[in-house]
């Protein structure tokens, strides 16, 4: 090999060795370097390889994201959110009735049909019961009545209708905080309580299905939103019902409160009548009366017999829906 050849390759060796030296000295620097990607060696005591600041270890520990919100904190002034947007009060689900009794047709029609209860099953007891009917010549109070009874510490449970309560709303608002009486579901028109029209006394009944729902949710409801608790008795006007009605008043969610006495006849009886049939009550009985004719003899009747029934051991019953009846 000529001089010259030499010379031309110690010139390319030397080039590529240096080109070598770079290349590694460029990978070493990647390895060690600030680059926010590099992975960094330990040192032993605690800083890392290529001696890094403590401003390259906070930009290194330093988060590479936005802020992380403050959590929250409790505010006792905070108000829990409230599940109705609108404000409105929530409004209870109304019972459902099963949607054959909507086409049924009746078997039964009368006082005592399939379904009324009329006596206390469990009790030797006596439950006087009074109606409040209102409408035409119906809206009075018998203040004595109720004066009687409470004078001798005796329960009773009233069966108030709506047409009532709207003409009396402060006196039923006191009876109806007196622990003494119960207050239970007369119906919203008082009528007979039937799916088809059928009458008693002159009066029409419900002529659908739906319009004998109607009569005991209307007073149901209105009696509930008075008082906080709903009627768990229901008594129609006339105390007539066909066999379907009644089952719908059970798919209502109340029983059909009858009687076994019939106390006033409508508050048409004298006092000396209302006396008698009080003290031929036996045991279990429940009795119907009428507070919404003062002018009646019911109260002086009542008045009469109360006393002769104590004497004889006799005990009174509220009806609140828990007795069992038959």
């Amino acid at each position: 090999m000529s001089h010259e050849g030499q010379q031309g390759m110690d010139r390319r060796r030397f080039l590529a060795v240096g080109a070598t030296g770079l290349l590694l000295l460029a990978g070493c620097a990647r390895w060690v370097g600030d680059a926010p990607s590099a992975k960094r060696i330990a040192s032993p005591t605690g800083g890392s390889a290529g001696g890094a600041t403590a401003r390259d270890r906070a930009a290194a520990s330093a988060p590479t994201g936005p802020p992380e919100p403050e959590p929250d904190v409790d505010d006792p002034h905070d108000e829990a959110p409230d599940d109705d947007p609108t404000g409105e009060p929530d409004t209870p689900e109304e019972p459902e009735v099963d949607p054959e009794l909507l086409d049924a047709s009746p078997s039964e029609w009368g006082e005592n049909v399939s379904g009324v209860r009329t006596r206390l099953a469990d009790s030797d007891a006596i439950a006087l019961t009074l109606d409040a009917c209102g409408g035409p010549g119906g809206e009075g109070y018998d203040a004595a009545l109720i004066d009687h009874l409470r004078a001798g510490g005796v329960p009773a449970t009233l069966f108030v209708n709506a047409r009532w309560l709207a003409a009396n709303r402060a006196v039923f608002d006191e009876l109806a905080a007196d622990p003494l009486f119960t207050i239970e579901n007369h119906g919203t028109e008082h009528r007979p309580l039937s799916v088809d029209g059928r009458s008693a006394y002159g009066i029409s009944g419900t002529a659908s299905a739906q319009a004998a729902i109607e009569e005991v949710l209307g007073c149901q409801r209105r009696i509930e939103e008075l008082t906080g608790r709903a009627p768990r008795l229901f008594r129609s006007g006339t105390a007539h019902y066909d066999d379907v009605a009644v089952r719908i008043v059970q798919e209502l969610g109340l029983e059909v409160a009858g009687y076994s006495v019939l106390g006033d006849a409508g508050a048409t009886f004298s006092a000396g009548q209302v006396r008698d049939q009080l003290l031929g009550a036996g045991p279990g009985a429940i009795v119907l009366l009428h507070m919404n004719h003062p002018a009646s003899g019911t109260a002086d009747g009542v008045a009469q017999a109360l006393p002769m029934l104590l004497e004889r051991g006799r005990t009174f019953t509220g009806l609140d829906g828990d007795q069992p009846l038959t």
